[in-house]
């Protein structure tokens, strides 16, 4: 049997409409513990409910990284493969990620491994430290990603980038994340990560939520529709947002600072 935490294994803070998820075991650099995927699902949906919070940013506590992954003393020994099943299905955190319609940011520093990497891989913007590292160990175990790394990778870095990181195992550094699309901002420091997340949460935070969960809808379904569908989509959302109380106040502010200013030539013009 798994010893009970002795700390909360997830905190939840909420600010200025930014619900901030902290994994919270940093002795074992943030493992996936039972009790942690399912707190960790339980502050999701709750975030999501939530109307005043309009970004969830996820990160790690300790010094030493995001998340080192699975907690292997949990899951060294099966006694059932129909129970393992169960367990996977109740506290399906990939799962609860998808079901979140507000941007997800990622917060990561130091060890970004295995389920740890997947839980980055389920959120929108993948922010890094310059000492990150990141990497699935799954296949040196006997086994491999099952938190939706073979599926969200190879979406975000494409095939051949994804299969060498499943396969090999090897570990890729901040830099080279960067260079892949893995994570699309590098702090300059550890220390400016956190200044640096919050001051793009506060941005997205002061926008219109229901344009941010369309923005986020439509971007997702890039990946899985072909054009015209996706087209269909994307009229369908903008449609849906010209009668929304936060698209109109803001085109009523554009409109009265365009008529006391010149309109700068590289102004952008909304389609549809």
């Amino acid at each position: 049997m798994p010893e009970a935490e002795s700390v909360e294994p997830i905190l939840v803070d909420r600010t200025a409409g930014i619900g901030w998820i902290r994994l919270n075991r940093p002795r074992q650099i943030n493992a996936l513990s039972l009790a942690l995927r399912s707190d960790f699902c339980t502050a999701l949906a709750e975030l999501q409910a939530d109307r005043d919070v309009h970004v969830i940013v996820i990160s790690g506590n300790g010094e030493r990284g995001f998340c080192a992954g699975a907690d292997i003393k949990e899951f060294a020994e099966v006694h059932s493969l129909t129970e393992a099943r169960q367990a996977r299905a109740v506290v399906s955190w990939s799962a609860a990620m998808e079901r979140v319609t507000k941007p997800i940011i990622a917060a990561i520093h130091g060890y970004c491994l295995g389920g740890g990497l997947e839980i980055a891989l389920g959120c929108d913007i993948r922010m890094a430290s310059p000492d990150a590292v990141f990497g699935l160990p799954e296949i040196t175990l006997g086994q491999i990603p099952g938190g939706g790394g073979t599926q969200r990778l190879a979406r975000i870095i494409g095939l051949g980038r994804a299969m060498d990181m499943v396969l090999t195992a090897e570990r890729m550094s901040a830099l080279e994340a960067k260079s892949c699309g893995l994570v699309t901002r590098v702090s300059e420091s550890r220390d400016a990560l956190e200044y640096d997340v919050r001051t793009l949460a506060s941005a997205l935070a002061s926008r219109g939520s229901a344009a941010l969960a369309f923005a986020k809808e439509a971007t997702k379904a890039s990946t899985d529709v072909d054009l015209p569908s996706g087209l269909r989509l994307e009229g369908d959302l903008f449609t849906l947002l010209m009668s929304t109380p936060e698209r109109m106040a803001a085109a009523k502010a554009f409109q009265n600072k365009s008529n006391r200013a010149p309109l700068p030539l590289t102004a952008a013009v909304a389609g549809g």
